[in-house]
């Protein structure tokens, strides 16, 4: 898994989720690899989705359980890799997850959200965490990342000569080439030469966004609080009483660029959508926003 390139965390919980497996296993009397088949792994299946409904004692939600699937087919796919012979596939089906309303901004929200990193400041520190707070917008917004794909974002990922952003790490461990306009290769120069150097400690940091408070590079968390704290310099009462995370700028570029006449697989390669299944929700969010205007 390291090789691989996943991160700590899912390499811990799918330890966890693995060493669950095998411990039911054992309880079945199957001890040794060469006897997993596909019954095993379907009474495995079975008994973890019998524990979805508990409210006490080890209840499972819809996506503990994929992530217990999605261990268990990267289990399989490493003993296939590593030659194991008549082990059969998983054949497990992802659970279908809850999917919450989506939220979008308007046009006008999102260039209010702009003017409020504008504000004048008195120190150089100050001016940093402004300029940092308008490239957060440029990033999730303009550029459409998702929270973990922007958090991790190094200098070293911008090319301000073609001005292409390189997701290295993109869901799924996909990388792809996001491009950026003149006017936001001008506040991101702004920021990494004029501004970012007022906030690292390190000249070895190579985070884009960096911490007001310890000079390192900001975990998601940390830069979804700073959109919080700008949305609530807003006067906007309607603005401030929406949910709005830094998945909802990504929504919301999406919709823009769609009602703008963007085609909807330059919209899905865009953000880095494995299939246009998962694109095809903005045309929905636009039909949702027409009947409530008209």
């Amino acid at each position: 898994m390291d090789v691989l390139g996943y991160s700590t965390g899912l390499r811990s919980y799918m330890g966890d989720h693995l060493q669950e497996f095998l411990h039911y296993l054992e309880l079945n009397a199957i001890n040794h690899i060469n006897l997993i088949n596909q019954k095993q792994i379907k009474n495995y299946y079975d008994y973890i989705c019998s524990r979805k409904n508990q409210t006490r004692g080890g209840g499972l939600s819809n996506s503990s359980i994929n992530k217990q699937v999605q261990t268990i087919e990267k289990f399989i796919e490493y003993l296939h890799h590593k030659g194991v012979e008549n082990i059969p596939d998983a054949g497990l089906k992802q659970l279908k997850l809850h999917q919450s309303e989506i939220n979008v901004l308007s046009i006008e929200e999102v260039k209010e959200l702009f003017k409020l990193t504008s504000e004048e400041s008195n120190t150089k520190k100050q001016q940093a965490i402004n300029a940092r707070d308008k490239i957060l917008l440029v990033i999730f917004y303009c550029c459409g990342l998702r929270r973990t794909e922007g958090s991790n974002v190094s200098i070293d990922d911008i090319n301000f000569d073609t001005r292409i952003l390189h997701v290295k790490k993109g869901k799924n461990y996909k990388e792809r080439f996001v491009p950026f306009n003149k006017t936001n290769a001008e506040y991101l120069q702004d920021y990494v030469y004029n501004h970012r150097p007022n906030l690292i400690k390190s000249q070895k940091e190579s985070g884009l966004f960096i911490s007001q408070n310890y000079g390192k590079q900001m975990t998601g968390g940390s830069i979804y609080t700073r959109l919080k704290l700008l949305i609530q310099k807003s006067d906007n009462r309607a603005l401030q009483q929406k949910e709005i995370g830094l998945h909802t700028l990504r929504h919301s570029i999406a919709t823009h660029l769609l009602q703008n006449g963007m085609e909807l697989q330059k919209i899905q390669k865009f953000l880095g959508h494995s299939s246009l299944e998962s694109t095809q929700i903005y045309t929905h969010i636009i039909e949702k926003l027409n009947q409530e205007t008209s």
